[in-house]
């Protein structure tokens, strides 16, 4: 399955300055693995020392949140998935 990571502008540096990466998986989660594999250095800005997702990240399929599943969410041949830093503040 081909799935697209459009990854956030923060993230080039770690996939060499691609903006679109092609993986393949059937979730959120293979897809991310996937990415992982083909861009080893880019775990540590997507998980926690326990292999969770950060908190201040946020997954996108085609355009609509994955939460609350994130990582088990569904995905199909030829979906987008969009990497973004969720920014907090007061």
């Amino acid at each position: 399955m081909s799935i697209e990571i459009d990854v956030s502008l923060l993230s080039h540096q770690y996939t060499k300055g691609q903006q679109v990466v092609e993986v393949n998986g059937s979730t959120v989660g293979q897809c991310l693995d996937d990415l992982v594999k083909q861009f080893p250095s880019i775990k540590q800005g997507l998980f926690d020392g326990n292999g969770k997702l950060h908190s201040y990240i946020g997954i996108y399929v085609n355009g609509e949140s994955a939460y609350p599943e994130v990582l088990a969410k569904p995905v199909k041949d030829r979906d987008k998935l969009h990497i973004i830093f969720l920014i907090g503040g007061g």
